[in-house]
């Protein structure tokens, strides 16, 4: 079965609206947008793994589509990335889209969950979800996504629309690896792992054969 990566930039308050510009997605008013822009460097850059979809079938939700499909094409022909976004395989989980435009880019059939399902049970390229807040809520709920590459930028922006919404369910996940910029980019993959495990810190007073049986040690000591 092949792997679900889902990729996305945020915040350190967990928002991961319009990271690229301010025309990117102003949804509910969000005067960020760009908020990325200043703390790129040049190992940043080369580290792109993951989010240029380079031997990957991209997994896009539809406003994550619609930003692509009018940028990428329309990137000078000698752009790496351009090259391997417009050529990969593109799968659009929309519930208002009739058709997509894009190069090699289908829809995928109203319940997402099942056809993602069904795309990893076949053999081929793992599969990319860039940004995509919505789509990468549902699959976390159902399980489907096997890793997750998470770049978290020094910056708090007190709204927008995060990785992780209010409701979500819960769990625990496992760091695979981590980097970290020389602008303070913290560059993390992670992988599930289960349910989030509980304890306490909290000490408990000791029975009253647990006192006896340290009396009893102390008196053998001393």
């Amino acid at each position: 079965m092949r792997k679900l990566i889902a990729s996305t930039f945020v915040s350190l308050d967990g928002v991961m609206q319009a990271p690229g510009g301010p025309e990117e997605d102003p949804t509910g008013g969000f005067a960020f947008g760009g908020w990325t822009f200043n703390h790129w460097d040049e190992a940043m850059g080369r580290s792109m793994d993951g989010f240029d979809g380079k031997g990957r079938e991209l997994l896009l939700g539809r406003r994550t589509y619609e930003i692509f499909e009018a940028y990428w094409p329309y990137q000078p022909a000698d752009s790496p990335i351009a090259q391997t976004l417009n050529a990969a395989r593109k799968h659009v989980a929309s519930r208002t889209l009739k058709k997509v435009a894009w190069n090699n880019s289908t829809l995928l059939d109203r319940d997402v969950v099942a056809a993602v399902g069904g795309l990893k049970s076949k053999s081929g390229q793992d599969l990319q979800i860039i940004g995509s807040g919505n789509l990468i809520q549902t699959l976390w709920a159902a399980s489907l996504i096997d890793e997750y590459n998470v770049w978290t930028f020094p910056v708090v922006l007190g709204r927008g629309k995060r990785l992780f919404e209010a409701g979500t369910k819960a769990g625990a996940l496992r760091l695979v690896a981590s980097r970290t910029s020389a602008t303070g980019v913290v560059m993390s993959t992670y992988a599930p792992a289960g349910d989030v495990p509980l304890g306490s810190f909290v000490q408990t007073e000791p029975s009253a054969k647990e006192i006896d049986r340290r009396a009893k040690l102390k008196r053998e000591a001393g």
